[in-house]
């Protein structure tokens, strides 16, 4: 009987434990605060987008098959930001393969592409892109489609701030 009690206490604790461990994560460079589930990693990457070079960094964790990432960058020219924003959306529905829900706006801060990963699996992203200063970012959620919920995306999207 013992047993049967202990078994079913760890099953009710493991059903109860957050998918979704959030904290606050600062930029180390960049400007910026926002909620990741995890702890995150960072790396930079040297890139050229639209004939601009820029260093990116990146800091992301994943929870659920979800991953969450920020990505920064300090521009030269803060009058070249529309144009790297163009390209780093263009870059995201490339990558997954994807197209823009429909009814998403051209040129807007925020969007959300249906696509399909490498191995065919349908994949949803969503994306906010946004230039402050001599700075810009990418907010970007992606996951299977039926792991990305409106909560998850609302909690990310709302904690990112840019300061």
């Amino acid at each position: 009987m013992k047993k049967i009690v202990l078994v079913s206490t760890l099953l009710l604790c493991s059903a109860c434990s957050p998918k979704f461990d959030w904290r606050e994560i600062r930029g180390n460079d960049a400007p910026y605060t926002v909620l990741l589930p995890g702890k995150p990693t960072s790396f930079s990457k040297d890139m050229l987008l639209d004939g601009v070079e820029l260093k990116m960094t990146m800091t992301a964790s994943e929870a659920g098959g979800v991953s969450f990432a920020v990505g920064s960058a300090k521009l030269g020219r803060p009058e070249q930001a529309p144009h790297v924003l163009d390209a780093m959306k263009a870059g995201m529905v490339s990558n997954i393969h994807g197209k823009l829900a429909d009814g998403t706006p051209a040129g807007a801060g925020d969007i959300e592409i249906h696509g399909q990963l490498q191995n065919g699996a349908p994949v949803l992203l969503v994306g906010r892109f946004v230039a402050r200063g001599p700075w810009v970012y990418q907010a970007v959620i992606m996951g299977p489609e039926r792991a990305v919920s409106r909560e998850v995306i609302d909690t990310f999207m709302t904690s990112f701030k840019t300061n």
